[in-house]
């Protein structure tokens, strides 16, 4: 079907109609929302009225205090998102363009790829592309997915698991990610030969917080080992705790084994020799099947590949 012939053309959709279903959403209220958008309450009511008669759905529900989004508004309601996502970005591109700059890019990454590929990835972009504008994030892959869903971002390094909606998602494997056990340079048992399970279960441990996959890994390693998990831990995730935690301390913590050489290769933690099968499922390159790649993103999504073949030997069809 040709692109002129679309539905929401048809039907003369106005991007006043997306700004107030995102105004409608946010504020649940149609005065609010009117009064967000610089608009009377009345010229809004016909607008969502309008919008409703196009698409033959009622997308909110009108309540006694306010407004709620039905099944269908929401679906609308995300599709708004985006598209204003996309427009913005659009003039964000063409002031960067209209001022000598090649562009913009957003990139986020689990911890592991943002040490161990990203910042090569990132030098080569900028040896050819110095007024690229590259803005990184990084976080785990459930908050990942939901920026790059919400057109935050352009690229993803990260996981995919059961319970994401992979229809509009373009995936492409690139490595498992190991896990060891690390503690302080020396530390007591960073000396010792055939350490197993057993010679660490009573040692404090700094752990992923409870609910995590790896969390749930580590303590099911111990379990098939035949051990009780370790009771002395302290929760967290975050690597300047960690990692400070560890140099005043005699713990273990268990990090991702590219995390841990990075942290090992400056002399802050040292690798146990333990050990760890309770490694995490592979990651890869995320992106939206229903996007088209900015030329920006495309010159990334080039180096990210170039790279990987080097970090993981993962040879990945470069694309245009």
């Amino acid at each position: 079907m040709s692109n002129y012939n679309h539905w929401f053309i048809r039907a003369r959709l106005k991007t006043r109609q997306l700004l107030l279903l995102v105004a409608l959403a946010e504020e649940g209220n149609i005065h609010r929302a009117a009064q967000v958008l610089n608009m009377t309450q009345p010229a809004a009511s016909k607008l969502l009225k309008d919008l409703e008669d196009v698409l033959e759905v009622s997308l909110f529900e009108r309540l006694p205090r306010g407004m709620r989004p039905t099944w269908y508004g929401e679906t609308m309601i995300r599709y708004a998102r985006m598209a204003l996502a996309n427009l913005n970005q659009a003039h964000d591109e063409l002031v960067a363009l209209k001022s000598g700059h090649f562009g913009q890019v957003g990139v986020g990454a689990i911890t592991s790829p943002a040490l161990s590929l990203l910042p090569a990835a990132i030098a080569l972009v900028k040896q050819e592309h110095p007024s690229l504008r590259i803005m990184l994030d990084i976080e785990t892959s459930p908050v990942l997915l939901e920026r790059l869903d919400q057109g935050k971002l352009d690229i993803v390094l990260g996981r995919l698991f059961a319970e994401h909606d992979k229809g509009n998602l373009r995936y492409e494997p690139l490595t498992e990610e190991m896990v060891c056990a690390v503690a302080r340079p020396g530390h007591p048992l960073s000396g010792m030969s055939g350490l197993t399970l057993r010679d660490v279960v009573s040692a404090g441990w700094i752990v992923p917080p409870a609910g995590s996959v790896l969390r749930h890994r580590f303590d099911l390693m111990f379990q098939q080992d035949g051990l009780a998990p370790p009771t002395n831990t302290v929760e967290s995730s975050a690597l300047l705790f960690i990692t400070r935690m560890l140099q005043q301390s005699d713990m273990v913590a268990v990090l991702a084994l590219d995390v841990a050489q990075y942290y090992a290769s400056h002399g802050i933690v040292t690798v146990l020799p333990l050990e760890m099968p309770c490694h995490m499922d592979a990651f890869g390159i995320i992106t939206r099947a229903d996007r088209l790649l900015s030329p920006a993103a495309k010159v990334m999504m080039k180096a990210i590949k170039q790279t990987s073949l080097v970090q993981y030997g993962r040879r990945l069809e470069l694309g245009d």
